[in-house]
């Protein structure tokens, strides 16, 4: 099956230290895709990189018909990863000066041009798809962190982008709102919606993804179905990783 995101040779540095070396992933359409390991390995750039919010100094990004150079990227080509990815951030990352619906709304009128009816109507549907259909004129401070997490989801989901990148989505919540987001996330996943998982949540990753990937020093170590991962790891670092976070 075609891939809908290859990656090839991905390479990311700051400064004097390669945070990516080289990454080589393929994404087939409707694939959800876990990635673990351990922190500082790249996981989160790796993300960011495919989004464009980090530039990569090395490697290719093929989503769909659009190929990018990461050494010859233009703006044109850019503006185009961006429209076709949505982000998922771990800090929620909503404006505080905007209501739910208006942080949902943002995108579509500044990235795809929608006219400010046309986008309140999307927004009112993602509410409603998120669970939040009476909180929409709500600003984030009065919202619980599972429920500003729930806007950044639907703020991705609004775009209706081919590929969904979630970094970490539960790491800054507080216990009691981890599973309401969870769930969320599972609910877009049974729709066949192609992503890319940052996670820490071991037991998520395994429920959720088709195909489990462990990262460790800015390298792809081992990849390959959740029961195989986690129940008999081919690479002695995988095991380690594991058997720590047991």
């Amino acid at each position: 099956m075609k891939c809908e995101i290859d990656i090839k040779g991905l390479v990311k540095r700051f400064g004097a230290n390669t945070v990516l070396d080289g990454i080589d992933l393929c994404l087939k359409p409707g694939e959800r895709v876990a990635i673990i390991g351990p922190s500082g390995t790249g996981k989160s750039t790796l993300l960011r990189c495919l989004n464009w919010l980090d530039r990569p100094e090395g490697g290719r990004i093929t989503l769909g018909d659009l190929s990018v150079d990461a050494a010859r990227a233009t703006r044109a080509q850019i503006l185009g990863l961006r429209r076709r990815t949505g982000f998922v951030f771990q800090n929620y990352a909503l404006f505080a000066n905007k209501t739910a619906r208006q942080n949902i709304t943002e995108g579509l009128t500044t990235v795809r041009g929608w006219s400010r009816a046309r986008a309140n109507a999307r927004a009112d549907e993602i509410l409603a798809r998120i669970g939040l259909a009476d909180r929409g004129d709500s600003y984030p401070a009065a919202l619980s962190g599972g429920q500003q997490q729930r806007v950044g989801i639907g703020r991705a989901m609004a775009l209706d982008a081919d590929l969904l990148l979630f970094d970490e989505p539960t790491s800054a919540l507080d216990p009691e709102w981890v599973g309401e987001v969870l769930d969320l996330i599972r609910a877009i996943a049974d729709g066949r919606q192609t992503m890319l998982i940052v996670t820490h949540e071991m037991q998520f990753a395994r429920e959720i993804a088709d195909r489990i990937v462990f990262m460790e020093g800015g390298r792809i170590v081992e990849q390959g179905p959740p029961a195989q991962i986690f129940g008999d790891p081919r690479d002695d670092r995988t095991r380690a990783f594991l058997r720590r976070v047991g």
